[in-house]
């Protein structure tokens, strides 16, 4: 089956867990991963579903054996097993980063959807930056031109962010933003 048919399939099986209209775009994964050439340690996408933002994290030279991913969906865990070889698939929820046993966490990259969530915010943003080596960042897509964590929650976190752009080659047209710790 391909990927397109396979999202698709669980979109409509599973409309409360695939919450995107349609796999994210090659301009957007560029987007949200520019700059991992330079990242070191381990790499973590959260939500990648068909693995849109996988091809081109590991096009950016990450080494698969570097890449965690965290999928709760066990049909896309199968097809990314499959794709990706190396690769180390997790079904799991974002929620776990901090459980799964990695340190100094280079970036993370999220397709998870954060905006409005306050939980979801503390229980995802907060706990991967709990994992995060300095100089580390966190790749968010969203769709709303505003960041998709407010200013408070940011203090909160002890984060800030920084605005990536908007790709309009993408349905719906999406906004990236990264996340960094903030230095004291």
């Amino acid at each position: 089956m391909s990927t397109a048919r396979l999202f698709l399939k669980e979109t409509l099986r599973r409309p409360a867990e695939v919450v995107a209209i349609a796999p994210s775009s090659q301009a957007v994964a560029r987007k949200m991963t520019r700059g991992l050439e330079t990242v070191e340690g381990p790499v973590v996408e959260i939500g990648p579903g068909t693995g849109s933002f996988t091809q081109v994290i590991l096009a950016r030279g990450v080494a698969p054996s570097r890449l965690t991913l965290l999928e709760t969906n066990e049909n896309f865990c199968r097809i990314l097993r499959e794709r990706f070889p190396g690769v180390r698939v997790l079904n799991r929820p974002a929620q776990d980063i901090r459980k799964i046993g990695l340190t100094d966490v280079g970036a993370v990259i999220s397709g998870v959807p954060v905006l409005a969530r306050p939980q979801i915010q503390r229980e995802v943003v907060g706990r991967a930056m709990d994992i995060m080596a300095p100089g580390g960042w966190f790749s968010q897509i969203t769709y709303s031109p505003r960041a998709p964590i407010s200013a408070a929650m940011q203090a909160e976190l002890g984060v800030t962010a920084s605005y990536r752009g908007m790709v309009w080659a993408n349905l719906p047209p999406a906004h990236v933003f990264a996340f960094h710790r903030i230095q004291h």
